[in-house]
């Protein structure tokens, strides 16, 4: 080996320079180079075998390894002496002219980089044995690479190049590209320098290249390098962070920080020069952009999943990758490939990246006013035709992300706000974020797209997630309130019809409800008018939607009239249902006439009339409660529920008689297994109780149940119904005039702790912010299971107990006729025992009494008995 140095040494040294640029190739490189390049694998071959076998004692092989590497230095040598006399020509030499020398070089630089890469594994922890001629060695390596380089530079290709110049120069491309993932992590400089010079080739000879360039290995490893770069931020920002709490500029590791920030800049800058140049050809990598951007984004603030670092190093690193990141999105929108990716219906993200998607869905939606035509229609139509790569419209994925993000809804997430007089508002919530700047996009919104956005409204406003409900709630107040009076009654109209089809309590119904009560208010007292008579409450099928609408929305006149004939409507419609027989397969119709009573008796100043028809209606409903078929049948419990909100607001208007009813009815249910919803509704109306008097008379009868309902409620384990229920005690403790029932309410130590707690607004132990906030990631799967049996079953019926509407019943049952009689004789009978409690009954009554006792053995004896 040292022999065939020493002769290369002279062929380089005292032959080369004795021959003209057209005797180089034929006469010196073709014929010396590629034996250099065998030897010099050889080389390697030989130290990686005997490299296992170093150490101080081990005299011969160090000395062996030691020379072995002093040969390859002296080649490296050899080859920058080729470079250096190559360059000293005036003009530029031909490709043809050295065609052997470029390959050789960059076969041998890319072992000698792999070797250094790999040198601590290689001498199994000697690496101090060698240390020097590893440093020469990289070295020299460095000094030959940018002199080819350079060498490189200088040369030129015409558009008349031949094949073999062109696969040449494609060879230099894509080895340097190998060499490039090897040096990222061993020098900065020449890593950077590298890149600038593959990208700074393409593009000189794009013409000739651009449909063999590796377009999709170029930027896969530039993402890659910017990823490790940008990751390498983090770890420094972080380390600063926990060691040097105060910033110190002047520290070697912010510096470090520095620089490696730079490096991010440079290879986000030229990610986006090289898709300005290259865009028609990355079709395939448009995934690898997306992923790019979102996983950046995760790792920055506000995201949950960015780890702690300071404001000031998060700003520099914004400040260095966002900003050409957020060109590089400017670039990609009118892109269909990208529109596709970005628009796909299934994101497969983690977790972590679902936030990021929804903040480029943002992003990409501020930047379309300024797009032309066919780009707003790219992003704004969806898939139009069957054979196209299917995508959602912007408006459908970004209610799909925002649904999405349910962690950072609950913590909340602060984003920054919009700019005001040039300054940034404060942070926002990601809800108010994507409200305003949609209807901002709205505004801007060309009218052939509205379609569009009217059918994303609708289906978000129709899926089970509430948020996303009230942000396409949000979002259609805006285009209402943006758009004519007209489209306004036309939407009212809409959601009106829409609650009528709905078959029944389902959430579907509540989110179209809280659409049609804010829409009303936008509306003008002349359309309010034109809603009465194409719905007019006076029928008794638009009551279903009269229930739903909040009339104080209404202006005077009409709210008047509308509460009269709501009133006279479901009075007709309990007094029918009455009549019939108390049929519950029609108690439906009863539960529509109480909730559409409820939202006028919620109005302001309801007249004095309506309000003595809603009050006839509940106490005639009160007798008819039976205790059975509250267990048993879910529109019973709805009844139930209603009654006692009207009730509640209605309370001193209430007749005794009715509240004892209502307690007995509420004592009863409670010892046995009551639904949430009932007891919610039992909190509400026992917390207006406070309001009232009770008649000494009756005082032993009822003041006793309010003890013992709000100690049972009190002590429930359910923290919804808990809450409520220390809401409603303190509302009824601080009006009533019985007092005597706070102090025996609280008969357990735990309980009055729990009150004595919540009235003095103690906290408990909070929980810690990243407890809190892992929980909360936890809980989005629990979410995610719950919306999805929702959206499944919300064509089934929810109970199969629920009696069918739709199943029709000319006659009475015999089993219906005597539970319905039973149910008034029960009823009878507890409101008598109750009267009795309060007033010695008169004489009479006790004969009557023995007379019913002897009607009751009759019917006992009369009824066949089973043996």
């Amino acid at each position: 080996m040292d022999e065939h140095t020493r002769i290369l040494k002279i062929i380089t040294e005292m032959f080369i320079p004795h021959l003209n640029v057209a005797e180089l190739e034929s006469e010196c490189f073709s014929k010396v180079l590629p034996k250099v390049g065998k030897m010099f694998t050889d080389l390697m071959g030989e130290i990686s075998s005997q490299a296992g076998g170093l150490s101080s004692q081990n005299s011969e092989v160090r000395a062996f390894l030691r020379n072995s590497l002093q040969i390859m230095v002296q080649i490296l040598e050899a080859l920058s002496c080729c470079i250096r006399h190559v360059c000293s020509f005036e003009e530029a030499p031909a490709l043809e002219t050295i065609r052997s020398l470029p390959s050789c070089i960059l076969k041998v630089l890319k072992d000698t980089f792999q070797h250094c890469k790999d040198s601590e594994a290689v001498y199994s922890g000697r690496l101090s044995l060698v240390t020097d001629l590893l440093q020469a060695l990289f070295k020299e390596a460095y000094s030959l690479q940018k002199g080819l380089m350079e060498l490189l530079d200088r040369m030129a290709i015409g558009s008349s190049a031949s094949e073999e110049d062109v696969c040449d120069i494609l060879a230099v491309i894509h080895s340097l590209l190998e060499i490039c993932t090897i040096i990222s992590n061993l020098d900065i400089a020449l890593h950077a320098n590298t890149w600038k010079f593959i990208v700074r080739q393409s593009v000189k000879y794009q013409a000739l290249l651009e449909d063999q360039l590796r377009h999709g290995d170029i930027v896969s490893c530039l993402c890659d390098d910017l990823l490790a770069s940008f990751h390498t931020c983090l770890e420094l920002a972080e380390q600063m962070k926990q060691s040097m709490p105060q910033e110190n500029a002047q520290s070697p590791e912010y510096k470090l920080f520095q620089k490696t920030t730079k490096m991010c800049r440079f290879f986000a800058n030229t990610l986006v020069h090289y898709i300005k140049e290259f865009g028609a050809f990355l079709a395939k990598s448009c995934g690898c952009f997306h992923q790019l951007y979102l996983k950046i984004l995760s790792k920055l603030p506000p995201s949950l999943w960015s780890p702690l670092i300071s404001s000031t190093h998060c700003i520099e690193m914004k400040s260095g990758v966002l900003v050409a990141l957020d060109a590089l999105i400017t670039q990609l929108i009118p892109f269909r490939p990208f529109a596709e990716v970005v628009l796909s219906e299934k994101q497969l993200s983690s977790p972590e990246l679902l936030f990021p998607h929804c903040l480029l869905l943002v992003n990409i939606m501020g930047k379309l006013p300024s797009q032309p035509e066919e780009v707003l229609h790219l992003w704004c139509e969806g898939t139009c035709f069957p054979e196209d790569t299917p995508k959602l419209s912007v408006f459908k994925a970004l209610f799909l992300s925002f649904r999405e993000c349910h962690t950072e809804r609950a913590v909340p997430v602060l984003v920054p706000g919009v700019m005001i007089n040039g300054q940034a508002q404060r942070g926002v919530t990601l809800h108010q974020h994507i409200c305003v700047r949609l209807s901002s996009f709205i505004a801007a919104l060309p009218a052939p797209y509205f379609p569009q956005l009217e059918h994303s409204l609708l289906e978000a406003l129709l899926q089970p997630d509430t948020q996303t409900a009230l942000l396409a709630t949000d979002v259609w107040c805006f285009m209402a309130r943006y758009g004519t009076a007209e489209l306004c009654l036309h939407h009212v109209v809409l959601a009106a019809h829409l609650i009528k089809s709905c078959p029944g309590e389902c959430y579907q119904l509540t989110h179209l409800a809280g659409l049609l009560k804010r829409l009303m208010f936008l509306m003008t007292p002349q359309h309010q008018m034109e809603m009465v008579e194409k719905l007019s409450p006076r029928l008794t099928e638009n009551l279903p939607v009269w229930q739903h609408i909040l009339l104080r929305a209404l202006c005077q006149d009409v709210r008047k009239q509308v509460e009269m004939d709501i009133v006279n409507s479901a009075s007709a419609m309990v007094t029918g249902w009455l009549e019939k027989g108390y049929k519950l397969g029609e108690l439906e119709t009863v539960n529509v006439a109480l909730s559409s009573s409820l939202a006028v008796i919620r109005s302001e100043a309801v007249e004095s009339e309506c309000l003595t028809t809603i009050l006839r209606i509940v106490t005639n409903l009160w007798s008819r409660i039976s205790i059975h078929q509250v267990q048993a049948y879910p529109s019973v419990q709805r009844t139930l529920r209603l009654l006692l909100s009207i009730s509640a607001i209605l309370v001193q208007s209430v007749d005794s008689c009715t509240v004892c009813q209502a307690l007995t009815c509420l004592s009863t249910l409670l010892s046995q297994k009551c639904p949430d919803d009932v007891m919610l509704a039992a909190l509400d109306f026992l917390a207006a109780l406070g309001k009232l008097f009770v008649p000494l008379k009756i005082q032993n009868q009822v003041l006793p149940k309010l003890c013992s309902l709000f100690r049972s409620l009190l002590a429930q384990e359910s923290w919804i119904l808990h809450q409520h229920a220390l809401e409603a005690f303190s509302c009824f403790a601080e009006v009533t005039n019985h007092e005597e029932v706070i102090s025996q309410s609280l008969s357990s130590e735990e309980t009055k702790s729990k009150v004595v707690n919540f009235l003095s607004k103690t906290v408990r132990a909070e929980e810690a912010e990243k407890e809190r906030t892992e929980r909360l990631k936890s809980e989005k799967s629990v979410f995610d299971k719950h919306n999805d049996r929702l959206e499944k079953d919300d064509l089934e019926s929810p109970n199969d107990l629920q009696p069918c509407s739709k199943r029709s019943r000319q006659e009475t049952s015999e089993e219906e006729e005597y539970e319905k009689y039973l149910n008034i004789t029960e009823n009878t009978l507890q409101t008598l025992c109750a009267l009795a409690e309060q007033t010695p009954p008169p004489q009479w009554v006790t004969a009557k009494l023995l007379d019913l006792q002897a009607l009751i053995t009759k019917i006992n004896t009369a009824m066949p008995q089973k043996t």
